[in-house]
């Protein structure tokens, strides 16, 4: 019988908790969680006690990043999976890899040019692997437009235009919390539409050639609010009267999990998890607007919102034989307090009861509009969560889609946004293959190809 492979995890915060789930519960045949890495010694203990309390399991020893060496030495890890906050990806990556350890690594795989050439060079001279996880490519949806794409329903990919909006309860937590400065993940062109770029990149099987882009902070930060009338403003918004009846704020002592993890712990680390939206040192973007070319000859129109009153995206793939259109309402709208000048100027209107929902059309060249059955699932992101995760534990399945997302995918999925980033500042236009020197220089697979592939297979 093999013996269990032995995990590592950085960084206890809230995206750790599926890949604990997993390894204690859903995928322990065959793995064994044995520690925890977390500059924050009060995160670990919660942590602890969180999944003790609903799995029965015996805590999991825990190290500070200082130990990082000693942990993987005294464990016996094989493989550590990467959580922490963005900017020190590539440390735990490279120095996994160099103690003889794979990896996996969430999304973004890091945030800047030179910490993406540091963990390609790493993987080069070690000779070790390393995950990225892309749960977007596993989610019924996405798979789905995969195989159309593949099948040539509408022939080659000439365009895209994708639109992203995150509402104001979503979009604004990037705003509260560590993501706000820009060093810590690159801003949301890098730490959210990393995703974004990943699924275009993997849907017409090419990659980035040229980004342009507009971005700026218009919506959220004192200044935008001051221009709207605002005048009362708060540091954090626990224990702050002038944030009780603010929509945007979150108070950490209204939630368990929230005081335990966060409220309890910032002493150890100073993070305030429940920063005001419209504070000062905000210095990433929330509104964005991107034009790219592929190596393909495709090009893409893009925009990300982080303060839309609803949250969803709406997709377009134009190709030589047909449109493919996708549309997808995850929520419709934010409760909160209405503005009554805005409620009388809709009055006259008829309203209507706006619900999730999503739709995916085809239209092909000189035929009828055809709406395409989309497949449902259970779970977070329709499933996808729980089927990267039995792709990363169990394995073992055959992927003709192949969602699988190694390396080379994680930098290619991060280096739009950080293109995007560049053009942001010098208002120039720039090429991908001038931020990082990929040693197999060889072009993705363009979809026709695979299509190809396919069905000689």
């Amino acid at each position: 019988m093999n013996k269990p492979i032995r995990y590592a995890i950085v960084g206890t915060d809230s995206r750790a908790g599926m890949y604990i789930q997993a390894l204690l519960k859903d995928h322990r045949d065959g793995n064994e969680l044995v520690a925890y890495c977390d500059l924050n010694q009060a995160r670990m203990d919660a942590t602890n006690r969180h999944w003790s309390a609903k799995l029965g399991t015996a805590p999991i020893p825990s190290y500070l990043p200082t130990d990082f060496a000693r942990m993987l030495r005294e464990q016996r890890v094989d493989t550590v999976i990467v959580t922490s906050v963005d900017r020190t990806h590539h440390r735990y990556i490279i120095d996994a890899m160099e103690n003889g350890c794979d990896a996996i690594s969430e999304k973004p795989l890091t945030t800047d040019a030179e910490k993406c050439q540091q963990v390609l060079d790493a993987v080069e001279r070690t000779g070790r692997k390393l995950r990225v996880t892309f749960n977007y490519r596993y989610t019924p949806l996405a798979s789905l437009v995969k195989r159309l794409l593949m099948q040539g329903v509408i022939g080659k990919p000439l365009s895209v235009h994708f639109e992203w909006l995150l509402d104001t309860n979503h979009g604004a937590d990037y705003f509260r919390r560590w993501h706000r400065d820009r060093a810590n993940g690159g801003g949301l062109m890098v730490h959210k539409a990393t995703h974004h770029f990943d699924i275009i990149n993997w849907w017409l099987g090419s990659r980035p050639e040229t980004v342009f882009g507009l971005g700026g902070l218009r919506f959220y930060g004192r200044e935008n609010a001051e221009s709207r009338g605002v005048t009362s403003f708060y540091e954090r918004a626990t224990g702050s009267p002038a944030a009780a009846n603010d929509p945007f704020a979150l108070h950490l002592d209204r939630n368990e999990w929230n005081r335990a993890m966060y409220l309890e712990a910032e002493k150890h680390d100073g993070y305030l998890r429940d920063q005001s939206v419209f504070g000062n040192g905000i210095s990433i973007e929330d509104d964005m607007a991107l034009a790219v070319r592929y190596e393909s000859g495709a090009t893409m129109s893009y925009h990300l919102t982080a303060y839309s009153p609803w949250e969803g995206y709406r997709i377009a793939i134009n190709g030589d034989q047909g449109r493919l259109e996708l549309d997808k309402v995850d929520s419709a709208w934010c409760q909160g307090p209405e503005d009554p000048a805005m409620t009388r100027l809709l009055a006259e209107h008829e309203a209507i009861d706006a619900a999730p929902s999503e739709r995916l059309t085809v239209r092909p060249h000189w035929g009828r509009p055809r709406a395409i059955a989309i497949p449902s699932g259970e779970g977070d992101h329709g499933g996808g969560d729980a089927r990267l995760l039995q792709d990363l534990f169990v394995g073992g399945s055959a992927d003709p889609l192949g969602r699988a997302a190694n390396h080379i995918d994680g930098a290619w999925s991060i280096l739009t946004g950080i293109a995007a980033n560049r053009s942001f500042a010098t208002g120039a236009a720039v090429r991908t293959r001038d931020l990082v020197r990929f040693r197999d220089a060889a072009p993705a697979q363009p979809v026709q190809l695979l299509r190809a592939a396919a069905a000689r297979s």
